[in-house]
Parts: structure tokens; sequence; C-alpha cells
């Protein structure tokens, strides 16, 4: 194990001990908030020198084995209490790397999906319907709930711009490496002459807000418009101005939803995604100070600007960021999308661990 992750770790054996000494604090039990806060911090760290402490304990066998070996009737023992030892020690450092790389607190919340038709018409919406496709039926692999918020349908089929809440477990851990610019090269069903076309989508996913850290906004800096919602739904949908639009001033930043015949719940539900998109801006803002590279940049829609490629010709899907090439992509637009996820959360989880390691 590297230095600097042993130093993580004694950081850890001292943020124990402090936290077991806070736990014990009747001041700090009468605040049920903060006393909650700092449990689960006390259940994660304790999960954490465990693991550090058997790792230590290896280490001493491992040794212990190493001054076996010198007699020859122990050897053998010896030989198999080091192996033995070695291949634990191996796993604990592993999760111990793991356990240390640090957590985005969003990564368990549900998200909000965004997917916008860009440069290609008509092909471009019939690929945004493609995607939101896609992500239902990967999250009903997951088990996650899946509710269209809004959506502004294309003549031809697809969409314009969709926008969805995923609710379940981990969803914005597993989706927010799909923000950015999305291309598909494939054969038009309009193409009488069999031209391969290219045209893009951006996909946004924004976490949403936990109640407790909600933007707040305030009522002046808000323009709400209720109008008559459209698509299905009956003569109720034709007679009433359920839907609504919610514009914030300052920033320009639009919401609406439609969905529910109910004008509360509609407007309930544009506050959420507002403030998502709030929070997410300045999200962005932050990482854009922080950082000269904003890997988490939406795109522009232009053909260009692209985080994944989607070939249909060739059954090719590639991830530009990771350099990910799989020849699987009938089965990725039907929602098994878990080996690109997979390959993503790995491949920034490399990232961390090799920031740890320098830091």
């Amino acid at each position: 194990m590297k230095p600097a992750l042993r130093q993580q770790l004694d950081r850890y054996v001292r943020r124990l001990a402090e936290l077991d000494s806070l736990l014990a604090d009747p001041a700090v039990m009468r605040d049920a908030g903060g006393f909650r806060t700092l449990s689960r911090e006390h259940v994660e760290v304790s999960g954490i020198v465990e693991r550090q402490r058997r790792h230590a304990q290896r280490e001493r066998d491992l040794s212990a084995a190493a001054e076996m070996a010198s007699d020859p009737e122990l050897a053998d023992m010896a030989a198999e209490e080091a192996a033995s030892a070695q291949a634990e020690l191996d796993r604990l450092a592993a999760e111990l790397q793991r356990l240390l790389l640090p957590r985005d607190p969003d990564d368990a919340r549900p998200a909000f999906l965004e997917i916008r038709a860009g440069t290609g018409g008509d092909e471009s919406a019939l690929f945004a319907g493609d995607l939101l496709r896609m992500y239902t039926r990967y999250a009903e692999r997951q088990g996650w709930r899946v509710e269209v918020m809004s959506a502004s349908d294309s003549e031809l089929g697809g969409y314009k711009e969709v926008v969805a809440r995923i609710e379940g477990d981990g969803v914005f851990g597993h989706l927010k490496y799909e923000s950015g610019g999305h291309r598909v090269q494939r054969v038009p069903a309009t193409e009488t002459q069999g031209r391969i076309h290219t045209s893009a989508c951006t996909v946004a996913v924004l976490a949403e807000p936990d109640e407790a850290q909600e933007v707040t906004l305030n009522p002046a800096d808000l323009r709400i418009d209720t109008y008559r919602a459209s698509g299905a739904g009956g003569q109720h949908v034709n007679k009433t101005d359920s839907a609504v639009r919610i514009t914030h001033l300052p920033t320009g930043l639009v919401a609406e939803c439609q969905d529910d015949r109910s004008q509360h719940r509609n407007k309930a539900k544009a506050m959420a995604v507002l403030a998502a998109r709030l929070r997410d801006k300045d999200r962005l803002e932050r990482q854009a100070r922080e950082a000269a590279t904003r890997k988490s940049l939406i795109g522009s829609g232009d053909r260009s600007d692209r985080i994944r490629t989607y070939n249909f010709p060739q059954g090719r899907l590639t991830d530009h960021r990771i350099n990910l090439t799989l020849y699987q992509l009938g089965a990725i637009m039907d929602g098994d999308l878990e080996p690109v996820v997979k390959a993503l959360v790995a491949a920034r989880e490399a990232e961390l661990l090799a920031e740890l390691e320098i830091g």
C-alpha cells in the first residue's frame, strides 16, 4: 500500500476517535439532526477503520510467516499462511482504495433526464425518442421509476425536447456521465437513396436537490404562466389551463410540466425541475472555476460536439471520453446500458485513485 493511502487511513483512525467522543456528548445527542449526520459518518468511517485494522493484522501475519519459513519443518505451513495473507491483503487494499475515493453526495439522488434534439432536424428528433426509450428500458432493468414531466413532440415522431424524472436507488450516480452531445450515424427512414446521415442530440442529467439543500427561489424572481396542455388527455385537457411554465428571470432558465391534470401538482413538479437546473448551473460554474476542463459540459447540439457516437450501419457505440468501443448497439439501444455505465464509473474511479496517490 502506498504511503499516501496509509496517511489517509491514519486520518480516518483519528476521525473515528473524534466521532466516538462527539456521539457520547449529551449536547450532540440532543440535536437529532446533527446526531443522525454524525451517526451516518460513524458507520462509514468504522467500516474503513475496520478494514485498515484487518489489513495491519494480515501484514503482521505475513511477516510472521516469513520468519517461520526459515524452519524446514514449518516451511509448508508458512508458505500456505503467506499465500492466504497476501491474497487477503490484496483484496483489502483494493477495497480500501475504493472506500477512500471522494464521494459525490448526489449519487444516491433521483435525477431529471433532459433530452433535446440538435443538428439534424426530424432525424435528430427521432433519435431523441430512441434515447428516451433506451434510458427508460435501462431504468426498468434497474427497477427504477420513470415519469415524463414535459415533452415537445416532433411532427414525424420523437421529440424536440423531453424531460423525465427517474427515481430509484443510485440513479444520479449511474447516469451522471450521460450528460453531453450524443451523435448518431444511420440511414433515416425518409432517405430514399440509402445515404448515411449524421445527427445529434444533447442529454443533461441533473440530480434532484435534497429538500434540506434545495435552492431557495425568490417569488419575485419567478414568472409563472399557465396554459392548456397539449397531447392526449381528452376533453379535460382542452378546457383546463393545467400546464405550468416557470421562468427564472435572473438566469432565463425555464421549467414546465403538463403531465398532471392538477395545476397545483404541475407547478410543484416544475419548481422541482427549475431548482435542479439552478443547482446544476451553480455546480457547473463551480467546476469551471476549479478545473480547466469540464468533462460534464452539456453540448451545444452540433455534430462535432459529442461524447458518444451511435453508428447503426456498423452496430457500433463509441464513447470518445474513454475510447470505449462496443459492437452491441442493438442491445444497448434496447436498454442494456450497464457495460457503458460500468466502464465510465471505472474510468472515473481510476482518475480519482491516481489523484489520491499523487496527493
